[in-house]
């Protein structure tokens, strides 16, 4: 029986593993960071034997609350991933299987490859409405790729979509390759209504280091992208640093930050309603998108999410709040689960990738019911 991570987006720190009832594991944390819990791993050698695997160091996560009622995900092929046994107490995770196969990966949530990445923008780039643009390169020297779907024209919006900015929600690039699989689609009518009228600047993966290295929230470095949006460098946060150059060139007229939320059984948007001089059109405009993607996609709900931020209190750093205060648009974080939808259930895979891409996909409605507010 052995236990690996030495892969795209490992991680785990092996303490004992010679009972299979008896596993003892530990999650690594981020380079030059404390956070931690993204894990990843493979198990081999156990085909038919009773497993019980304790992460011995699930209470100092960074999100502990995000264990309660939290299962894992396993699976032998790589392409379908279902839920485990998982129990949480006194401080320790614990994950129960019998594998039904020689060598079966586990994982915090599906996971979203670097090779997977790559074969996205392969095959986008081979659409005539698309256009690939390398705008900068992180600190350990991978691309960031920006996607360019449309063409420029007189009185067309500019949409930009980021996702991944925390590398361990995985859900994030799943949403986004769904949103783009759509988009690039041409017998999609909402798809080329919304081209005809905008121009979408998409960035699939925001953190390609940290998912590499099996981060759960920061880059190479240590440092948390989500907060770097009013101060990033290149020498702390080149990710950011591209972006917002190239967002100077276009302007925003919708912002959509697509992440994952360890804790909430629930998709939700989470605005900039904090920003100083936000407004009551400014609530119009995000009241009315939330409202067109629930009726679009009924996994999607408005009743919970985030405490709303009072007047004049939101941090800029983070990015829905520095796109509504440096561009005056419609900015929006959207949030989905690592449990499962609370509110529609599915209780084999969970929430999953086939729904994140669902989810992404439906972001178009809404895009084409508000375009004409923004």
């Amino acid at each position: 029986m052995r236990i690996s991570s030495v892969f795209d987006s490992g991680n785990i720190s092996v303490i004992l593993a010679k009972d299979p009832s008896n596993i003892r594991l530990e999650i690594k944390k981020d380079n030059g960071s404390d956070f931690y819990q993204w894990f990843h791993f493979r198990l081999s050698g156990a085909n038919g034997t009773p497993c019980r695997l304790v992460i011995e160091n699930a209470a100092g996560a960074a999100y502990p609350g995000g264990w309660e009622n939290y299962q894992a995900v396993a699976s032998t092929d790589r392409e379908t991933w279902y839920r485990i046994e998982t129990t949480y107490e006194d401080g320790q995770l614990t994950l129960s299987l019998t594998p039904d196969a020689d060598a079966i990966w586990i994982a915090y949530f599906a996971p979203y490859s670097m090779a997977r990445h790559d074969a996205l923008i392969a095959a986008c780039q081979h659409s005539d409405r698309a256009k690939l643009d390398v705008i900068g390169q992180t600190l350990d020297g991978r691309n960031m790729d920006r996607l360019i779907v449309g063409e420029p024209g007189d009185g067309k919006k500019t949409i930009w979509v980021t996702a991944r900015q925390h590398p361990g929600e995985t859900m994030a690039e799943w949403a986004a390759e769904g949103l783009l699989e759509r988009l690039l689609d041409d017998a999609d009518p909402v798809a080329r209504d919304l081209l005809d009228r905008a121009v979408f600047h998409i960035v699939p993966n925001m953190n390609p280091d940290g998912s590499f290295r099996g981060h759960l929230r920061t880059n190479a470095k240590g440092i948390n992208l989500n907060r770097e949006w009013d101060k990033a460098s290149l020498e702390n946060s080149p990710e950011v640093r591209c972006v917002l150059d190239e967002m100077a060139k276009t302007g925003v007229d919708l912002f959509l930050d697509m992440h994952g939320d360890e804790a909430l059984p629930y998709n939700f948007i989470a605005g900039a309603e904090g920003v100083p001089g936000f407004t009551p059109e400014d609530q119009n405009k995000l009241d009315g998108y939330k409202t067109e993607l629930m009726m679009f996609n009924p996994d999607f709900q408005t009743e919970h999410g985030y405490p709303v931020g009072a007047p004049g209190s939101a941090n800029l750093s983070v990015a829905t709040n520095w796109m509504r205060h440096a561009f005056g648009c419609l900015a929006m974080t959207l949030e989905m689960p690592f449990k499962d939808s609370a509110i529609t259930p599915e209780p084999v895979q969970g929430w999953s990738p086939e729904r994140s891409m669902k989810l992404g996909a439906s972001q178009l409605d809404a895009m084409r019911a508000m375009l004409d507010e923004l």
